[in-house]
């Protein structure tokens, strides 16, 4: 089974169940629910104990277990500008903020990046009288590059 098809197996058992990503997130454990949610839909590993709770939910064979444990070949986009609705706006927030992002954090920080590795994510709902919010925190280690 290649990950893609478990992937669309999990959602498949998430529908047919009713649940939750923070349903799911509860049951499996041992991370924050950007982690386990990322790890569930291919793009992380879960770890043997977490594979096996992953397993009892989702009613996965040993074989699917395992492949949950597995280092994933990560990106999960299919073409290069994005044609979902809301992971096109995150493209544009790029577009957009990206150059001014990258000024603002090496002013601060000087020359490197924000790890994608040691990173986390939360996701908020923010009431807002004219319509509620969407709070995202981005937290990633800055890493900066190496003179040789």
């Amino acid at each position: 089974m290649a990950r893609d098809e478990l992937t669309r197996k999990i959602l498949a058992v998430k529908r047919d169940k009713g649940l939750s990503w923070k349903t799911i997130v509860t049951e499996i454990g041992g991370g924050s629910a950007a982690y386990v949610t990322a790890a569930v839909m291919g793009q992380m590993k879960l770890r043997p104990e977490q594979a096996e709770r992953a397993a009892k939910l989702f009613g996965l064979s040993a074989e699917e277990r395992r492949l949950l444990q597995e280092i994933p070949y990560r990106g999960s986009l299919p073409t290069a500008v994005p044609t979902d609705p809301l992971i096109y706006r995150f493209y544009e927030l790029v577009q957009v903020y990206g150059t001014t992002w990258k000024e603002l954090i090496q002013e601060e920080f000087g020359d490197g990046i924000m790890s994608a590795i040691d990173f986390d994510v939360t996701v908020e709902r923010q009431p807002d009288p004219k319509g509620d919010r969407v709070k995202l925190t981005l937290s990633g280690k800055f890493l900066p590059y190496k003179e040789y």
